[in-house]
């Protein structure tokens, strides 16, 4: 009688093991025509831990194995790879109904960033980003970010006996500060001489203010991996949890009300939020995200190039000499006790040499990982005619670096920097690459840095700049730093 009293129990305990198996995905099969399926031997958490270690390095043995499309598990959720750079297309333009962003961005961002979105954020971004990031609106940013960078850059300058001293600064660190700082206060204002009492003070409180939210964002960048794969230590997540605290504080919509020269870019969003009948504390905790999303690359992807350049001779003499050139057409010159050099968005249209240095920095050290929500079933139609079945509520994914940056087909000798590889013989952009006979479209996959641009352009007409060892080896590049 004992144990017949017993048996519903266990027979209970079984159902909600069984069930939560299931869920974890434990009983998934692969289905004629699918990807190759490999789910790994830990249940949900799959290959994570293998795959957050050394994604490259991951993901190519996936290719040896499977092919150039497979399924794996990463931390509950099936992820399908797409590695043929030639089908990107199939990635990249298929419809939002089939393949989201939105819906990967809306469950990272309230995961990392405590933000829950209305699902109408991507339409507010791509408005705001139309106005204010292209055209007239481009040009007000450039400006805004030049006299920001200036400020950071040139504050401590005096006089010109002064100027002939040497600095020792460690490279990674002044490239990350400068333009992160430079581009929070181009964003998000400066202090007002009204509130601080003159101009100076106010550029000063802008010098210290930045600062400090420089350290407090390392320590958050530090965070960021395993606060994306859910897996953080305790002591890891009350840290996490201060630290967002502090930025929704710092750049909440209220201290913002007592600063000028705020980026039309992020009114505007503000603005179609509350339109949109956003509480004010989410607004504020979606301010941190674009703080992220917008400068949390820029600052190691400048430090690259500035390296490259300087491990370069070559690179550095054709870049240095097209800066020059373009200054000297727009009627500047520096000198000491002169004016600030007037950088405008026009000056940096004529930099192919400078633009090609910059994209071949990106293809060497950004990764991306370009992640997509599936809403429907579909079918994948690859560029050489294969087809793939993909099930709803799975994910599909590219990764770039591997499928194009460093494919030796599509970049010869792809580990060694060529500033001029993106450079037609005439000195234009060149846009031909190919692999298999067959012209490839998305031949790099990185973001834009125009401010990445500035920087560099603003340190080879102001600084005389060298590396204290010469002989210093390139550092590894770690393909997970730049990815998110």
């Amino acid at each position: 009688p004992h144990w017949t009293a017993l048996l519903p129990l266990f027979l209970c305990v079984l159902a909600c093991l069984f069930g939560g198996l299931c869920i974890l995905g434990f009983y998934r099969q692969r289905r004629p025509g699918e990807p190759p399926l490999d789910k790994g031997w830990i249940p949900w958490l799959g290959h994570v831990l293998t795959f957050r270690r050394d994604t490259a390095k991951f993901l190519q043995r996936m290719i040896q194995q499977h092919g150039d499309v497979f399924t794996i598990q990463l931390g509950g959720f099936y992820v399908t790879f797409l590695q043929d750079p030639l089908s990107f297309g199939a990635f990249v333009k298929e419809s939002r109904e089939k393949l989201s962003f939105n819906a990967f961005a809306k469950h990272l961002v309230q995961r990392v960033f405590g933000h829950k979105g209305t699902g109408n954020e991507h339409s507010i971004l791509d408005a705001a980003s139309q106005k204010h990031l292209k055209g007239h609106g481009l040009q007000i940013m450039t400006e805004s970010m030049m006299s920001n960078l200036q400020n950071l850059m040139l504050h401590h300058l005096g006089s010109g006996a002064n100027q002939n001293r040497w600095k020792e600064e460690g490279l990674f660190n002044y490239c990350y500060n400068i333009v992160f700082r430079a581009g929070y206060l181009a964003l998000y204002g400066n202090a007002t001489t009204q509130t601080e009492g003159d101009e100076e003070k106010a550029r000063a409180k802008d010098r210290t203010e930045s600062e400090v939210l420089f350290h407090e964002f390392r320590k958050y960048d530090k965070l960021f991996p395993n606060l994306a794969y859910g897996v953080l230590t305790p002591k890891g997540k009350r840290e996490a949890n201060r630290l967002l605290s502090f930025f929704w504080d710092t750049l909440s919509m209220e201290r913002m009300k007592s600063k000028e020269n705020i980026s039309g870019w992020i009114w505007d969003m503000s603005h179609m939020q509350r339109e949109e009948g956003v509480q004010e504390s989410m607004i504020d905790r979606h301010m941190f995200v674009l703080l992220w999303a917008s400068q949390g690359n820029t600052g190691p992807s400048s430090f690259w190039l500035l390296f490259y350049l300087m491990k370069h001779p070559d690179a550095m003499e054709a870049v240095r000499n097209e800066v020059l050139k373009v200054l000297k057409e727009s009627g500047q010159e520096v000198r000491p006790g002169g004016p600030l050099v007037n950088l405008t968005h026009e000056m940096l249209m004529k930099t192919p040499v400078l633009d090609s240095a910059v994209e071949e920095t990106l293809r060497l050290v950004a990764a991306p990982l370009l992640t997509r929500s599936v809403l429907q079933d579909m079918t994948l139609k690859m560029a050489d005619g294969r087809e793939f079945l993909i099930r709803k509520g799975d994910r599909m994914a590219i990764f770039p670096y591997i499928a194009v940056h460093t494919d030796p087909e599509i970049h010869p000798d792809p580990f060694t920097f060529k500033y001029d590889r993106f450079l037609t013989p005439e000195g234009t952009k060149k846009t031909d690459f190919y692999k298999g006979g067959k012209r490839v479209r998305y031949y790099t996959m990185p973001w834009g840095l125009g401010c990445l641009c500035q920087f560099v352009f603003l340190m080879l007409v102001y600084f005389d700049f060298e590396l204290m060892n010469p002989d210093e080896k390139i550092p590894h590049i770690d393909p997970n730093r730049l990815r998110y």
